[in-house]
Order: structure tokens, then sequence, then C-alpha cells
């Protein structure tokens, strides 16, 4: 096998481990396998180029999978340097001959290697989680712009970044924001956040969550997430935010609400889901508990202020893998998890499947919308099509053997007419 083809993976000899945990994963992913079913015979994505910059799991290397049958050149690298899981990148390089660049616990330099590594095959199509390739190509590589159908992005954090650009009028090309679509958002960011940072964290440490007091640090559809799983946990859930709107949904839900500076004084378990920077910093810092847990599930590391705490810290050191302790002046410690990066991948294994198949439904099919139009969309960030988002949420209750209502002719004409009335 060529270099080319070999990619940048850290061994490998996981390459059957990772074949084994791909098929496992695609039992729980029943509206991938009927989409890839249909790609494999219309062979959509006949000659496109696609470069992603995924968390390379086994739910993506699923995705992949279908883009390949469906025609498609693939390339991909990681999109964090703690998320990938070795044996998966193993696999699709040596059993699938998927060029991938990715290793897990990547220095920063290799990371960004990667990324261009990856944009060698020249894309047609670009798919983010946190958009680094999309601020790559922009950066680094805009004789790539011209080649370039359009692309997804599947995080909050990446919709962000893409929306910003967009509005100084820098972003250079069409993104659909998958993440903005119902059958992502509502499922993948609260239910699979929600289980897999809960799990993230109990792996980590190993405490027990009833009786502990967690502060959720943002409530989105992320913080939802988290917030519904401690409290099922037996925690006591205390929910910080900046938005009226949301904190009164946590009120609504039955959370306490309070600024970040009191929650820090009583916090046990600190969890940052905000998008944002430094959501966590020095002045909570100085007046949290000794023995407190701080992890991040937002996309970067940004979310607590790392640098402040190291610059604070008298001493530190690893107590257990995925933990770090840092000794404050007065003695105090705190425990940082998984050097600030989201803890659901890099201390356990991401979200569950069967939610990753509504996500990587609406990314294939996304990719196949923008592939059939020829041409790029004009520039900015748009939603998924609302027919593609049904699509998505018909074809995974079929495959629960769920059956729903559809509208009447009559229901029809009068939910489309003004005249009638009382």
């Amino acid at each position: 096998m060529s270099e080319r083809i070999r990619g940048g993976v850290k061994d490998p000899s996981l390459a059957a481990e990772g074949v084994l945990r791909i098929e496992w994963a695609a039992r729980e992913m029943p509206v991938l396998r009927l989409i890839r079913d249909r790609f494999t015979q219309e062979k959509p994505l006949k000659g496109i180029r696609i470069a992603g910059c995924l968390h390379i799991t086994t739910e993506t290397a699923n995705l992949a999978l279908v883009l390949k049958d469906g025609g498609a050149q693939l390339t991909f690298c990681a999109s964090n340097p703690l998320s990938t899981q070795d044996d998966v990148a193993a696999a699709l390089v040596s059993e699938y001959s998927i060029p991938t660049y990715a290793i897990k616990g990547e220095d920063d330099s290799t990371y960004y290697s990667h990324i261009k590594s990856a944009l060698e095959i020249k894309p047609h199509i670009t798919l983010d989680d946190g958009a680094d390739l999309v601020a790559c190509i922009h950066k680094e590589r805009t004789e790539l712009l011209g080649n370039i159908l359009g692309g997804t992005e599947e995080t909050t954090t990446g919709v962000i970044r893409l929306k910003s650009m967009a509005r100084e009028n820098k972003l250079r090309y069409s993104i659909i924001a998958v993440n903005e679509a119902e059958t992502k958002h509502l499922f993948d960011n609260r239910y699979g956040t929600g289980q897999s940072t809960i799990d993230g964290i109990t792996r980590a440490t190993n405490f027990l969550w009833a009786g502990k007091n967690v502060v959720v640090c943002g409530y989105g559809w992320c913080g939802r997430g988290v917030a519904m799983r401690a409290r099922g946990m037996g925690a006591q859930v205390t929910v910080t935010e900046v938005n009226p709107v949301r904190a009164l949904e946590a009120v609504m839900d039955g959370y306490r609400v309070m600024p970040m500076r009191d929650a820090s004084q009583i916090g046990d378990i600190f969890v940052t889901v905000t998008g944002g920077i430094n959501g966590i910093d020095k002045e909570h810092f100085t007046l949290m508990k000794d023995g407190a847990i701080l992890a991040n599930s937002g996309h970067f590391n940004v979310e607590i202020n790392i640098k402040a705490l190291e610059e604070m810290a008298v001493n530190k050191r690893q107590v257990r893998p995925y933990v770090e302790e840092y000794t404050l002046p007065k003695g105090k410690r705190l425990n940082l998890l998984g050097e600030g990066r989201l803890i659901n991948l890099a201390a356990a294994e991401g979200h569950p499947a069967s939610v990753m198949d509504m996500s990587f439904a609406n990314q294939a099919l996304c990719v196949e919308y923008l592939a059939k139009r020829g041409k790029p969309l004009s520039r900015g960030v748009y939603p998924v099509p609302r027919e593609i988002d049904e699509e998505v949420g018909h074809l995974k209750l079929k495959s629960m053997g769920v059956a729903i209502d559809t509208h009447t002719e009559e229901q029809k004409r009068y939910l489309s007419s003004w005249e009638s009335g009382t």
C-alpha cells in the first residue's frame, strides 16, 4: 500500500479490531444502512472528491463507507486531537482504503498537518466538525476554492464560527449547517451529548453521581441533555446561562439557576457546554471546593480557562488517565478532565451509534444534495433542506417499527386556507 493511501495513523495492526467495532456500530445505524443501499445502486457521488475533518469514530467510519459506496473519493482527518479511535483510523486505511490522518493524542502541529494532508485531495465538498477544515482552506489553501461545490458543518461551535465568517463577508463558499436540522440537534445534541458526557466523566473518575452538586454551564440542546442525564443519575443540578430565555427554561424545567460566581462555591462537578470561551475563569477557580471536577463537552478546549489554571497552580500531576490534578497555593486541588477537551470522546466513545445514525444520515443526504446541484449555492450558511430533515425522521421511525398519521386532503385544504374560521 502506498504512503499516500496509508495516511497517518498510530498502528495499522489495530485494523482488525476496528473493523469489528465499525460493524458493531452499524447494527445501530439502520437509516444510514438504507441510504447506503440506495447509494450503492445509484452512485450519486461518482466523481466527487470529499475531504472530511470529523471525529474518527466507529460511527464516522460508517458514514465514510456510505459516501464511498456512493462513488465518492474520500480522505479524512481528525477534528479534535483527543477524539480519534486509533483502531477505527487503522481500519479505514488498511481495510477500506480510505486515506485517514488521525492519531489519538496528536499534538497541535500534527493535528494541523493532518488537516493539510486531507486537503491534498482538492475536494469538491468538505465535511467539518468545528470548521477547522474550512478555516484552513480560507487562510492557507485559497486556490482550492474554485472547485468547491459546498460543505457541511455538524457542530454548534462550527456553525457559530461560519456564521461569523459570513457576517464579515469572508466565507467564500456555501455551508449546510447540519447541526441545525431537527433530526440532529434535538437528538444528537440532547440525548447523545447527555449520555456520552456522563459516560466520559464516569469512566475518567469512577465517581457516584447520586447526591453530587453538578453545575452545567450553558443550557442549549447539549446543556439540556447533560442536565437531564445528571439529574437522572441522582445529582443536584445547577445551570448557569447568559441567555435569559434559556435560563428561564432551565428554571421551569426544575433546575436551580444562578451566576457562575455563586455556582462555583457549591459545585462538585462542573461541565461546560457553552460553545464560547472561558465559561469557567480564574475568579471561579478561587471559589471552588477542594477536589472539584472540571470537564468540558464543547467542541474546543477553550471553555475552561486552562491557561489561568496553569498559572495559578503550584503543582500539577496526573492522578488517573484523563485526570490532571492542579494544586493551588493554599493546598486546594482542582481536577481537570481530558485536558479540557470534549470529555465524551477523550475518555469515552462519544455518542451512541443509534443517535449518530440520524446525524450522519443528514450528512450523507446533504452531500448528495450538493453533488446533484452541480454548481455552488451562493455563499453563506444554509439550513438543511426541510425535505431531507423529514426524510431522516421518516426513515428512523420506519426502522423502529413506528407508524404515524398523515393529513387527509380535507386537513391539507384547511391548513392551507385562510377562509375557514369560527
